[in-house]
């Protein structure tokens, strides 16, 4: 992904997308430490797994994790957009729970949808079948249904 300046990635009318800093760790845990928000993800994280998650995959180069933040500067959650295989990037986001139903899911994809023309030729997104949420939103973002990957359905979109 290309920067547009110093460590931001993209911005939307509401939202900042950039670069992973080691002092994101407290709300990341936060974020990260929740039953809700982990409900289809993961087991929620202990601080050490949040550590270990931000050192190698939100501090890497290149990132496959990058942090979000409102006009306020503060946390919101993170984007996943990284190569899924040859020729197609995976994308998805992660919100801090206060930041649902806000319209940030909606409004992250469709700035990563636009950032990924002449980057990608196609975008994923991965999510469990019961992910009822993440299934609207990719199929109202033009995404259509492309199979399973594990216990994951796989929506994609030409870019």
């Amino acid at each position: 992904m290309q920067r547009m300046c110093d460590n931001i990635i993209l911005r939307t009318k509401r939202l900042t997308v950039r670069l992973f800093r080691a002092d994101d760790l407290d709300p990341l845990y936060r974020l990260l430490s929740d039953p809700e928000v982990m409900r289809f993800l993961e087991p929620p994280f202990s601080r050490q797994q949040t550590a270990d998650f931000l050192e190698h995959a939100g501090l890497c180069e290149p990132p496959l994790v990058y942090a979000v933040e409102d006009a306020a500067g503060e946390f919101v959650g993170y984007v996943i957009w990284h190569p899924y295989e040859q020729g197609a990037d995976e994308i998805g986001w992660v919100l801090c729970r206060e930041y649902w139903h806000k319209g940030y899911a909606q409004e992250l994809t469709e700035a990563m949808i636009a950032g990924a023309h002449g980057r990608t030729d196609s975008l994923v997104i991965e999510c469990l079948p019961e992910q009822l949420a993440t299934r609207r939103l990719a199929l109202k973002n033009g995404f259509v249904y492309d199979g399973k990957s594990g216990v994951c359905d796989v929506y994609r979109r030409r870019v």
